[in-house]
């Protein structure tokens, strides 16, 4: 078969091209570290390889928002650790100011203390994270969580909303705790509290309350205890009304002995002193029985910036000390609480860190296995093409200049 001249360059050059076009996308290959130049070079790899990216990038952003819920967290967990010291210390103010020998000198010398841990609490509820953002204010956390109205009663400014992070693939987690839940609550778990009636003009102070059968049927319902009579007659006797019923049901009259148990509701509690006729006192549950801890550490200062000289103020003092007393531990059981769950969710955090960098590992592992270049190989193959080049040259000058003419003559 007769071959011409042109075909013979024409086929020559193509080899060198097709050679020079593999050489060169081998040296691109050694120079990236990359397997996979372009998308069409290998459409399953580059798909899967887009994939994985994709899944990396947003792994990434849970990383980021893992760690913007942690440093709020940490803001957080801080402020109830210094709010839980405050409130111990106001328990001890507490317990302090029910000493007997203390003069109405000495009790002022206390509320002005304990004015003190009132502004500081008041400081940690309005705290801000040092980009003017409160860290108690919910989602209006632009504006100060907790301020004084017209008439000088501290309110919660803030709402209940919490911020949610997307931490991860199915967790959504609340960055924070609004104020009301920290400072304006209790914990589902707390008792009953007692509380005196300041018009009260008798001498009649109550025990600590306890718990007996949280199974009564009446567990929960508030109750107000009413004296009638006289003591110094012999003929003093109380009654027990629910408040909780409506109408109010009013229990059968009953002796009073001074410290003898009182039992209602599932509650036990005894009363101590002379009470007058007319005097009350109520038991409400925890929830209903004043959650707000400035109101309540405000009502301990007024009292004890009052003088207590006769019997009877000196009784009401106590009592507003032992419902005080009360309603902090309360407090300090829901701060605990809520601190609690703040540490629970840093230690979920660390534990979705821990699988998202594994994740991130095994991203890296397969994008590397879809797109990294096999050196050994590609150097081999370098070779082998930059080898197949040459021939493919030396054939073509070998061709080129083959002629008759240098056979005759």
């Amino acid at each position: 078969m007769r071959v011409a001249t042109s075909t013979l360059y024409q086929q020559g050059l193509a080899s060198m091209n097709d050679q020079q076009g593999s050489l060169y996308t081998i040296q691109q290959q050694l120079a990236t570290g990359r397997r996979i130049l372009t998308p069409s070079a290998d459409p399953v790899a580059a798909t899967r390889a887009l994939s994985v990216s994709q899944a990396s990038a947003v792994n990434d952003q849970f990383a980021a928002s893992r760690k913007q819920a942690n440093v709020a967290l940490s803001m957080e967990a801080r402020s109830l650790d210094t709010v839980t010291t405050v409130i111990q210390n106001i328990q001890t103010e507490l317990v302090h100011a029910g000493n007997g020998t203390m003069s109405d000198v000495d009790r002022d010398s206390l509320a002005t203390a304990l004015q003190g841990q009132y502004d500081q609490l008041l400081g940690l509820a309005n705290a801000d994270n040092g980009n003017g953002q409160y860290i108690f204010a919910g989602l209006q956390s632009g504006a100060a969580p907790f301020g004084k109205d017209a008439a000088g009663v501290m309110q919660y400014k803030g709402d209940t909303g919490q911020q949610l992070l997307q931490v991860d693939v199915a967790r959504q987690m609340p960055a924070g705790d609004d104020g009301r839940s920290v400072f304006q609550s209790v914990a589902a778990t707390a008792g009953y509290v007692l509380q005196g009636n300041t018009a009260n003009s008798g001498t009649g102070t109550f025990g600590s309350v306890t718990t007996t059968d949280p199974a009564d049927p009446l567990f929960g319902h508030a109750f107000s205890l009413t004296f009638q009579g006289s003591a110094a007659a012999g003929t003093l006797t109380y009654t027990l009304t629910d408040q909780s019923t409506t109408p109010p049901t009013v229990g059968a009259a009953t002796p009073y002995t001074p410290g003898t148990a009182i039992d209602v509701a599932g509650i036990t509690f005894s009363v101590t002193g002379a009470p007058a006729a007319g005097d009350t006192m109520t038991m409400k549950p925890a929830a209903q029985a004043g959650t707000d801890m400035f109101t309540n550490l405000q009502t301990v200062i007024d009292t004890l910036r009052k003088p207590a000289t006769s019997d009877a103020e000196k009784a009401n003092l106590n009592n507003v000390l032992a419902t005080g007393l009360r309603q902090f531990s309360n407090s300090l059981d829901n701060v605990l609480t809520v601190n609690a769950s703040v540490g629970s969710r840093m230690n979920e955090l660390d534990a979705l860190d821990t699988i998202g960098t594994n994740r991130t590992l095994n991203y890296a592992q397969s994008l590397s296995d879809l797109q990294d270049l096999n050196y050994a190989q590609a150097m081999t193959e370098y070779y082998q093409r930059q080898t197949a080049l040459q021939a493919a040259q030396q054939s073509f000058m070998q061709i080129q200049g083959m002629s008759l003419l240098r056979f005759m003559g």
